[in-house]
């Protein structure tokens, strides 16, 4: 008889099953790419500016700016996914700081944009979390984010599938509660509210959501690695889509 997988986040243990890191890596190429749109939108040029990312996990979008040529700080709230990011920095000098969302230790206005992941879905207070973002922003700074709608799709995919149903769970449970989803126009006001003012919502999905499914089930069972599930799940960006579960947006600090 099959023993089901241990679920473990920011695990270094390679057999267990992360759903954060999963997640992560199967986000990285539409955060990439709506970061590339946002920095055309506002004209900024990577080179010679910082960015800050919280709720960096295991460093992937912190990567990703360090790569496209921002001076990086990377904040994540667990000791084990800052050291875990650390140990993949790969010689890119990005800094690593274990530090909540909601109590950054950084100076006021020293950052050019700041990537908020995996946080605005968990975090119990996002007003919080989105006025530290703001405090660290320079005047015009661009704040960009992704996170989870609050629809009957996303909790029967967050609530359901990823951590409640055996065949296909990756997450542990209570990681996602139905009252820390929310919908776009519920962000937008905490943005303003924060002094950000929201220039955009896209949503991305998978391109199929029977690769989903094949991918979960195919890592729970130990056939798939991390690695090959990106490529499976294709995740998309649907610039003019109403997002059913995940959306990008970003805003920009107000003077």
């Amino acid at each position: 008889m099959s023993t089901a997988p241990r679920i473990a986040v920011d695990s270094a243990d390679r057999a267990a099953v992360d759903g954060r890191h999963i997640r992560a890596l199967t986000f990285q190429s539409v955060r990439m790419e709506y970061l590339r749109h946002v920095l055309s939108e506002l004209s900024i040029t990577a080179a010679g500016c910082r960015a800050l990312v919280i709720g960096s996990g295991r460093g992937l979008p912190a990567r990703g700016l360090a790569q496209l040529g921002f001076e990086v700080v990377a904040a994540d709230p667990s000791p084990a996914a800052t050291a875990l990011a650390r140990d993949a920095d790969n010689g890119l000098g990005i800094t690593y700081l274990t530090s909540p969302a909601e109590e950054l230790d950084l100076p006021d206005g020293t950052f050019d944009l700041v990537y908020c992941a995996d946080t605005l879905e968990i975090t119990g207070r996002p007003q919080t979390v989105l006025a530290q973002a703001a405090r660290v922003l320079r005047p015009a700074g661009a704040f960009v984010y992704d996170t989870v709608n609050r629809t009957l799709v996303s909790r029967l995919i967050y609530l359901g599938a990823f951590q409640a149903f055996p065949g296909t769970r990756i997450m542990p449970r209570g990681r996602y509660a139905a009252h820390r989803l929310r919908r776009p126009a519920e962000l937008a006001e905490a943005l303003d509210r924060a002094g950000l003012s929201a220039k955009d919502v896209s949503a991305f999905k998978p391109r199929d959501v029977r690769g989903l499914v094949r991918a979960t089930r195919g890592r729970r069972r130990g056939t798939l690695t991390d690695e090959q599930l990106p490529e499976l799940v294709g995740m998309v960006l649907e610039r003019e889509g109403s997002p059913a579960v995940t959306y990008l947006g970003y805003a920009v600090r107000r003077a």
